[in-house]
């Protein structure tokens, strides 16, 4: 009878939980997996924000045309009259700006230092976009494995609310535990909404940083988190920012460009000459008083600038400000690479040693007391608060390991990051 009775509570659950156990998450839009490879690959090739950085250095080589300007000749016509028959006259002449002191070969040279100066920034807007996508593409996977978090427990809840409504039928448990079981399960549905969101947020912000335009479909993250063991020695990676980050060669192009700026402020402070040249030509004067044949007559010129009352001394000065500055704002970006570096590698190891904690078998240890707990509640050898503690537990344990592997490769990205290196495929 024992044995009927047991079968009959089986076959009930079944019927009663296998509508329950089908998915809660929305599953209308379209979903296309894709890895980092290909992720980051995109990005550098569609993200808008950095095609928009790259027309900088269009602009910048279009500076040095300007730079190549000389003054334009300058074409004068004059034409006179008179009314008592002296004879009209007409003048022309052509006037230009001789350029002294290699001003043009000085505004050429700056505006070249400005084209390196602006390819060693855009180089520096990469290293900070890879890094900020492949985190982005971290927390997408986080939030997703969060989701599965959520979800595996909702479904274990709603198994065990099924279970409780048949056994409260049967007489087997109260109805304040069928009620609270119940009420476990239904909470923790909002906590899986909760978590779709976040995931699918994610999964937009994908989109963004591969400059998608259309919004109906959206690239599911994924990777299997195999590639993030890493060993460093901390002197060699701050040599290695020394040596690599942009940022850092851009302050030492940005000392060049501020020499380049002296230079120009000193060859604007020669004098440029005016060169002219012209013709005069004068009609038939029948007046009787003062006649006169036709003539042409020839001019020549030389305007020459007195510096006396502008010398451009402000100019000269603010360039060599320019230049302290530059060398001051270069000293403290190396000190603040080296202690980004330092930083970051703290925090690697850190996160390194909490990972290895995991490999102790908390994960396997907490599921297996949430699966007895069940077993035992069951069979009413346990309290439901105990199972809703382990159950709590479980999510837990669960979910600070995701949040200490996703610290951990973060990390990485950011140790990375601060160093100028990027060696990171997963």
């Amino acid at each position: 009878m024992k044995l009927v009775k047991h079968i009959f509570k089986i076959v009930l659950w079944l019927l009663i939980t296998t509508p329950s156990m089908k998915a809660q998450i929305d599953t209308t839009f379209f979903k296309q997996p894709i890895n980092y490879i290909n992720f980051i690959e995109r990005v550098k090739e569609n993200n808008l924000e950095y095609a928009a950085e790259k027309y900088n250095i269009n602009l910048a080589e279009a500076e040095i045309e300007n730079a190549k300007i000389i003054p334009d000749v300058e074409w004068s016509v004059e034409g006179t009259s008179n009314r008592k028959q002296m004879g009209n006259g007409l003048e022309t002449g052509l006037g230009w700006t001789l350029e002294l002191g290699g001003k043009r070969k000085a505004r050429i040279d700056l505006a070249k230092s400005e084209v390196e100066l602006t390819r060693y920034l855009l180089q520096d807007f990469l290293r900070n976009l890879h890094a900020e996508a492949t985190l982005q593409f971290l927390e997408s996977i986080q939030n997703k494995n969060l989701l599965d978090v959520q979800l595996n427990s909702y479904k274990t809840l709603q198994t065990l609310s099924s279970s409780d409504s048949i056994r409260y039928k049967l007489g087997d448990i109260a109805l304040i535990d069928f009620k609270q079981s119940k009420l476990e399960a239904q909470a923790m549905l909002n906590e899986v909404y909760q978590a779709e969101s976040d995931w699918k947020n994610s999964l937009v912000a994908l989109n963004l940083l591969m400059g998608m335009q259309h919004t109906d479909t959206l690239f599911s993250a994924y990777s299997n988190f195999s590639d993030f063991n890493r060993d460093f020695i901390l002197s060699d990676l701050i040599i290695t920012a020394q040596n690599n980050r942009a940022d850092l060669r851009a302050a030492l192009q940005g000392k060049n460009v501020s020499q380049k700026m002296l230079k120009l402020a000193k060859a604007n402070r020669m004098m440029d000459l005016g060169i002219s040249a012209g013709m005069q030509f004068n009609g038939k004067a029948t007046n009787e008083e003062a006649p006169s044949p036709y003539h042409t007559g020839f001019s020549a010129g030389l305007t020459i600038p007195l510096r006396f009352l502008n010398n451009r001394k402000g100019e000269v000065q603010a360039a060599q400000y320019t230049i302290k500055k530059a060398e001051t704002e270069y000293k403290q970006i190396e000190l603040l690479i080296q202690t980004e570096v330092t930083q970051a590698y703290y925090n690697f190891v850190n996160t390194k040693k909490q990972m290895q904690q995991f490999s102790n078998g908390l994960l396997s240890e907490s599921k297996a007391i949430l699966e007895g707990k069940i077993y035992s509640y069951q069979r009413g050898n346990t309290s439901l608060l105990e199972v809703l503690d382990a159950q709590r537990t479980y999510n837990d344990v669960q979910q600070n390991y995701y949040q200490t592997l996703f610290n951990y490769s973060s990390a990485l990205v950011e140790l990375e990051r601060t160093v100028g290196i990027w060696d990171i495929n997963f």
